[in-house]
């Protein structure tokens, strides 16, 4: 299928790694140019080695977008030297660690923030150069914590406003050609996530680990096992395609059948 995006340019947040890592693979394999962001220069660098290096139109941005003022300065920096995005993926997200529901304030404006917040601060920069060519596509990586709200409440809460905020925008930007959009992923295995047996958190207490993987994936995946990068990644390319122009504002689950 000619998913109409060869030669698009596409802007990936939290891509060194998992999901984000696989969704820019996936985009310079359509013949897409690939600017990827995240904090790991050398995660960074081996991604624009597989996905075929400077030569192919890629590019590496290393910053850490949690901090005020830092996605408005590596973003325009980025417009800049390539003239505008016809694609965004926002990818970066996370609980920060913040799990109790009574944490302060402070935490869950940091967890919003890292989630929603900067998406909606590289929007406001991205979205000009979309409407002046009457055409863009903006990708949101949601959860569905956003509809469970297991585990972290401040994560589960902050997914919940970017659904809203997705259906927002869409609606906003729908008429200039751009189509808003989310993916809302399951349990997804990745490398040391809490999915993860060698991870920090489990590979001291792994019967523990293995004890609390079999019980969720009894009571909660209808599939019976967690999802992959690998899976994520093609709904994202499709959400980006030239197909789509009539799925503003749309969320779409992706998640095994999870209950």
């Amino acid at each position: 299928m000619d998913l109409g995006i060869k030669g698009k340019k596409v802007l990936i947040t939290g891509a060194s790694q998992g999901i984000g890592r696989e969704i820019a693979l996936s985009f310079a394999r359509e013949g897409c140019k690939v600017s990827i962001i995240a904090r790991s220069e050398e995660k960074l660098k081996k991604v624009l080695e597989e996905m075929g290096g400077e030569e192919k139109g890629h590019c590496i941005c290393v910053v850490d977008l949690l901090p005020e003022g830092n996605p408005t300065k590596a973003v325009s920096e980025l417009i800049e030297k390539n003239k505008g995005y016809d694609i965004v993926v926002h990818n970066i997200g996370g609980t920060l660690g913040v799990r109790d529901v009574i944490s302060p304030v402070e935490d869950w404006n940091r967890v919003w923030r890292f989630n929603v917040g900067i998406a909606i601060e590289i929007n406001r920069l991205v979205i000009p150069y979309m409407r002046e060519q009457k055409w863009g596509r903006i990708i949101n990586t949601s959860s569905q914590s956003a509809e469970g709200l297991r585990g972290c409440g401040a994560y589960g809460a902050s997914k919940a406003y970017l659904n809203a905020y997705t259906k927002v925008l869409g609606k906003g930007v729908a008429k200039d050609g751009i189509i808003v959009s989310a993916i809302s992923p399951g349990s997804i295995y990745a490398e040391g996530s809490d999915w993860d047996e060698n991870s920090p958190k489990n590979i001291d207490n792994k019967e523990a680990f293995f004890k609390k993987k079999e019980d969720f994936l009894r009571h909660h995946m209808a599939i019976g096992r967690l999802g992959t990068a690998e899976e994520i990644a093609p709904f994202v390319l499709f959400m980006a395609s030239k197909y789509v122009t009539f799925a503003a504002g749309a969320i779409i689950p992706v998640d095994g059948g999870t209950e």
